[in-house]
């Protein structure tokens, strides 16, 4: 095991990157070793970072840093890059895509794939078997170790969340959105809107326009304070959802890709406001289905996910649980990101 202090980045492409790594950045100060940040990409808001975090601003900059590990979200890290490359995931298999294309899409780009429960960790450990050229610790996911650290403020009426995917096929929001209208105009629940960052334009608009003092619009990249205030969730098949049901609270799916039994499910707009009246109620047989997920997609509630994830690194880190194979050559994939960051070097 190395025993020098540590250098890692933090590998970020999207605005919702920042809650995901920053979990991972306090663990890695806490332990007295460097961290710093590298963008890919022009979808990331700078303004983001806050004034005590450092960015690469160049390819050659990472190479001279040298980091030991690349912590990455999303599906691309550059091969050219120093590090045991690290797959931390950008969300939970919320089911919108076939596992070939989806959460279980093996690119051929990853050392390590740090899964978030039993549920993934069997399916990657499959697959690791299979491949062997990658190795699957279970260490339950960064983003939300402070999911669980808030205290539970009572409301004079529910709060109710409602959150969407950008997906044409997939999006709740334009198909609720006179649903919405009529029950916020009410002043009968308090209602949050928060929608993924690359939601259609015009539907953000729409959002906007109905904005009150029973209804807000956010844009944040940080959404956990909202799953912590609110009672019930509307959604659709965005793996947000999910979060909020690690915190053991309702949620309410309009044509959800793959309904399950923990779900409340329906197809019908009109049927909107009966359906979050049921999940208020919190019905027995409901929450008993939502505790046994939670067992299955994200047993850990002690906020230490962070933790095991270094954990799980320093062991690699130290020769252990080496995979038998080498990571395939990958040539188109591996030019492309070349081209995109203009690096040609060996």
């Amino acid at each position: 095991m190395l025993d020098r202090p540590k250098k890692y980045l933090l590998h970020i492409a999207q605005n919702y990157s920042f809650a995901i790594l920053r979990p991972l950045q306090a663990a890695i100060r806490a332990r007295g070793h460097e961290v710093k940040w590298f963008v890919y990409g022009s979808a990331v808001n700078l303004s983001y970072f806050e004034a005590n975090e450092q960015r690469l601003p160049t390819v050659e900059a990472v190479i001279a840093y040298q980091p030991d590990a690349v912590f990455v979200p999303g599906n691309l890290v550059p091969d050219f890059f120093p590090g045991l490359k690290v797959q931390v995931f950008h969300g939970f298999d919320a089911g919108k895509f076939s596992d070939r294309k989806g959460h279980y899409a093996i690119r051929g780009l990853f050392d390590m794939y740090c899964t978030q429960g039993p549920n993934t960790t069997e399916k990657f450990q499959i697959l690791a078997d299979k491949h062997k050229h990658f190795s699957v610790a279970e260490t339950g996911w960064s983003a939300i170790d402070s999911l669980y650290d808030y205290t539970p403020v009572e409301h004079d009426k529910p709060v109710i969340l409602l959150c969407s995917t950008f997906s044409r096929k997939m999006t709740c929001a334009p198909h609720l959105f006179e649903q919405v209208k009529k029950l916020s105009a009410t002043g009968r629940w308090q209602w949050l809107v928060q929608f993924h960052p690359k939601m259609d334009q015009e539907t953000v608009a729409l959002y906007k326009g109905i904005q009150s003092e029973h209804l807000t619009f956010v844009e944040t990249d940080n959404v956990l304070p909202l799953l912590q205030k609110a009672d019930v969730m509307v959604c659709d098949t965005s793996s947000v959802l999910i979060m909020f049901l690690l915190l053991g609270k309702p949620v309410v799916t309009f044509k959800n890709a793959r309904p399950r039994d923990y779900l409340i499910d329906f197809d019908n707009p009109t049927e909107l406001e009966q359906h979050i009246e049921t999940a208020l109620t919190q019905p027995q047989s409901l929450m008993a289905k939502i505790a046994q997920y939670q067992r299955e997609t994200h047993p850990y509630q002690d906020g230490k996910s962070s933790e095991r994830v270094l954990a799980a690194v320093d062991e690699r880190l130290a020769g252990r649980h080496q995979p038998a194979k080498q990571k395939p050559l990958n040539l188109v994939r591996k030019f492309k990101m070349r081209k995109k960051l203009k690096h040609w070097k060996l």
